[in-house]
């Protein structure tokens, strides 16, 4: 028989082995006893040698897999949390962000010409303005979680440079994220057969996110898309297969009512207008008879009438909810010591402060339901520049792609606007999932323009100009005086 010898690094290779085994079995009876019979905990483990796995073997296929399924991730991540609760509590929604800033930086390690780095740029500004917001955050633990979810959202916006470089790329990254509201929307069907057998008037479907809120900022985005691939040639799609799409889409609009979120509402209102006023006008015509059928939907009269009731400051019971936000920012703004517009409290601040400022806050730690009321009192001015300015970039690049692609320059431009207009009177950057699809969108879009030769030309000309300028003296005078 023929005898097998094995060399020095397969030996030490099956050394690693055998220790990394050794190591796991002793692992193994602690972790079970720090999980408990928390069958989400107990499953987290096998789930994070699978997500290893795809790291090590297929970035790009796990990258895609989390875009996939992170819209269904909420409630499942949710219960694999091990630790004392609130910031300091960890999970495997903790791993697969961790995994998502991984993936980002290798992406930029291994190519990073593809990253511009005039767009990267704002985003560092904004890291850095938060991370030292942290050393002075009065509740360090919820500060650091939130900057953790400012990296995520710049490591989704960096991968969307590698993975949409073509517009065949961006329609197949549009198609995933359409498929992913595939799980949620037949989950919120479910809710709504179980939960609402008694009417939907106090009803609120959030389906498999944390808060009804996101899911409808979700599903916005969702039928934006769905729009896009309705009314793009791009997209090759049969008779049969539209009219099912057609279907699918009316169904998230339904979920979508269902949510009870105005300012969702509002945001797609805005969207189909845009759309009618610049290709189809009878979407006009739609658009003057659909609220009134909405007005037909219980749920929907009793949400919009909440406005008209509520706007005298009493208590949190008789305030509806825009009256008791605008109560919040107005004792949150004032409370403000000029001494700190410039910088701020400290990231997450606002929260901890509340209790002191907010005559009804009791014992709760209230949100100030303002991206920018908040982020302007726990950052400053500073911050606020820095966070607006990634916007402006984004927008400019949108605006270029718009003489490539005017619809879905369109839509793009068109949920920019609405994320800025919802973060006035929302949480909105503490909504994880929904702002890994949003920056995914935008990401996608810039990385389309910048990749087409559009761009290329724009490149050239500068040059051109750059290199008259040099030559030629009389060119250096300001254009205009």
């Amino acid at each position: 028989m023929k005898r097998y010898s094995l060399d020095s690094s397969q030996w030490l290779l099956l050394g690693a082995a055998v220790f990394i085994a050794i190591l796991v079995g002793m692992a193994l009876p602690v972790a079970a006893a720090l999980l408990g019979d928390s069958m989400g905990r107990l499953m987290a483990l096998p789930a994070l040698f699978v997500l290893g796995a795809l790291f090590i073997f297929n970035r790009r296929l796990l990258l895609l897999m989390i875009f996939l399924f992170r819209a269904s991730g909420d409630i499942v991540l949710e219960s694999t949390r091990v630790g004392s609760g609130g910031a300091v509590s960890l999970g495997l929604g903790a791993a697969i962000n961790a995994l998502i800033i991984l993936i980002a930086f290798l992406f930029v390690v291994e190519k990073p010409k593809q990253l511009p780095r005039w767009l990267a740029a704002p985003w560092l500004v904004l890291l850095a303005v938060a991370a030292a917001g942290v050393l002075i955050s009065p509740d360090r633990g919820a500060a650091i979680k939130i900057v953790l979810s400012l990296f995520s959202y710049f490591a989704v916006f960096v991968c969307a440079f590698y993975v949409a470089r073509t517009p065949e790329d961006f329609r197949s990254m549009v198609k995933i994220m359409i498929a992913s509201s595939i799980v949620p929307a037949l989950y919120g069907v479910v809710s709504v057969g179980l939960y609402a057998r008694g009417g939907l008037a106090n009803f609120r479907l959030q389906s498999t996110f944390g808060h009804p809120n996101i899911l409808a900022f979700y599903l916005t985005l969702v039928i934006s898309l769905g729009l896009y691939v309705l009314k793009s040639s791009a997209f090759k799609i049969g008779q049969l297969s539209r009219v099912v799409f057609m279907g699918y889409l009316l169904g998230l609009f339904g979920l979508l009512l269902l949510t009870q979120t105005r300012s969702a509402w509002i945001a797609c209102f805005m969207l189909f207008l845009l759309y009618g006023v610049m290709f189809e006008r009878r979407y006009l015509i739609y658009l003057a008879i659909l609220p009134l059928l909405a007005m037909l939907v219980p749920s929907v009269q009793e949400r919009l009438m909440q406005l008209d009731s509520g706007n005298t400051v009493q208590t949190y019971a008789k305030l509806n909810s825009f009256a008791w936000r605008v109560y919040l920012w107005e004792s949150g703004l004032k409370w403000m010591s000029p001494t700190h517009y410039l910088t701020g409290y400290g990231v997450e601040s606002f929260p901890y402060y509340s209790q002191v400022f907010f005559p009804l806050a009791g014992k709760t730690k209230w949100g100030a339901h303002s991206v920018f009321v908040q982020w302007f009192f726990d950052t400053g001015l500073i911050g606020m520049l820095a966070y607006l300015s990634i916007f402006y970039m984004v927008l400019r690049k949108l605006m270029k792609l718009y003489q490539l692609d005017r619809l879905g320059a369109a839509i793009l431009i068109c949920t920019l606007v609405e994320y800025l207009v919802v973060s006035a009177s929302d949480n909105l950057l503490s909504y994880l999932a929904f702002n890994w699809y949003f920056w995914l969108l935008l990401g996608m879009g810039c990385s389309v323009y910048i990749n087409s030769e559009a761009y290329q030309q724009e490149l050239a000309q500068r040059k051109t100009r750059r290199w008259h300028r040099a030559t030629m003296p009389e060119l250096r005078q300001p254009d205009t005086v």
